[in-house]
């Protein structure tokens, strides 16, 4: 795997890739990250991400594939991805629809150990009633990161 890093308004944002897919991001720099993309999938992820940032993406093309998780993680991972751009879901609500109602904290373990946030955009999860808790890159970047999908959802809708 190689590791590129972009700045964006989030801070530095690490995106690993392996000449097929993306295999993992990180909030910050990896130490053996790069400024320029070393495969095409690593110039595509970082061009679909300024893109986002920059509020003309609402939905992520580049290929990605986990090979790590539990067959549940697994399972919430994909459910993230369903959820629409400018949305949110509770943890709850997350653990029901993948079938374990109950597991509304296992929920929140997954999304801690989501190998490709942003991407896979375990942001758009909020703990009960909307209240913002949790986020593996801190609440200042998840809240960010609706914010910014809000005020695109918004304008998008009414332009």
């Amino acid at each position: 795997m190689r590791w590129t890093v972009l700045d964006s308004p989030i801070g530095e944002f690490s995106v690993a890739t392996d000449g097929e897919a993306v295999r993992a991001a990180h909030f910050g720099r990896v130490e053996s990250a790069i400024e320029e993309p070393g495969d095409a999938v690593a110039g595509q992820a970082l061009a679909e991400l300024r893109a986002y940032f920059a509020g003309e993406l609402t939905e992520f093309t580049v290929p990605v594939a986990v090979l790590r998780g539990s067959e549940f993680e697994r399972a919430v991972w994909r459910e993230m991805t369903r959820i629409p751009y400018g949305e949110t879901l509770t943890y709850g609500a997350v653990a029901k629809a993948v079938g374990d109602p109950g597991a509304a904290r296992a929920v929140g373990v997954a999304c801690n150990r989501n190998p490709v946030p942003v991407i896979v955009p375990c942001h758009r999860i909020v703990g009960a009633g909307g209240k913002l808790v949790g986020f593996g890159g801190g609440l200042p970047r998840k809240v960010t990161l609706l914010e910014l999908e809000a005020r695109v959802a918004l304008q998008r809708a009414w332009s």
